[in-house]
């Protein structure tokens, strides 16, 4: 039986991942497929590049996949989003703080003290930025039926999935959507990278 690991981990875990989901698509798929059961590895990537092996190399996209690929500009405004983002986080809850601390050495008191510093912070960083509503407004733990239209993005099958639509089980997360995104404008000149500048005292 595999050990759990205690509260002060899996709190810096939880925001590790939150973060890396959220700005690297390649381990967030790895991430959907582990949920889903479809990967049965590891999170990170996988022993074949550890042990000097090639990758299998990807299928090149169709023409039409690349005519539709954003351009540029596009990518960049999804970056600075990310990162406008992160320093509202930053700036609120101190969360880069928080995650970046080597906090091995402290106790399980001390860290819970800090995180709830540091949820209050983004907390009110959130609500800021985003409206957020639930997908379903169902309760959790309702029996639930799933339409076929419902699949896909806003509603993730879990469990023993056989069949066709439409589906019958138990919502155990309401999930979120945003609703509206009030995010700053960046000044102009400003180094988007800079998520948190330093602090010099005089």
């Amino acid at each position: 039986m595999t050990e759990p690991l205690p509260f002060a981990a899996r709190l810096i875990l939880a925001w590790i991942v939150f973060f890396r989901v959220l700005f690297d698509g390649v381990f967030a798929r790895r991430v959907d497929q582990l949920k889903s059961g479809a990967l049965d590895a590891g999170l990170l990537p996988s022993g074949e590049e550890d042990a000097g092996q090639k990758p299998p190399p990807r299928d090149e996209p169709a023409p039409s996949e690349r005519a539709s690929a954003p351009p540029r500009e596009e990518s960049l405004v999804r970056q600075e989003g990310a990162l406008l983002l992160l320093s509202v986080l930053q700036r609120e809850g101190r969360l880069v703080d928080f995650v970046r601390q080597d906090i091995a050495t402290f106790d399980d008191a001390d860290v819970g003290t800090a995180a709830r510093v540091v949820h209050e912070g983004c907390r009110k960083a959130l609500d800021t930025v985003l409206q957020l509503a639930p997908v379903r407004a169902d309760a959790e733990g309702a029996k639930v039926t799933v339409e076929a239209d419902e699949t896909g993005a806003a509603v993730k099958l879990t469990g023993d999935v056989r069949g066709a639509a439409p589906f019958s089980g138990t919502l155990r997360h309401k999930g979120w959507k945003a609703t509206q995104v009030s995010l700053p404008s960046p000044t102009k000149g400003h180094d988007m990278t800079i998520v948190c500048p330093a602090e010099v005292e005089l």
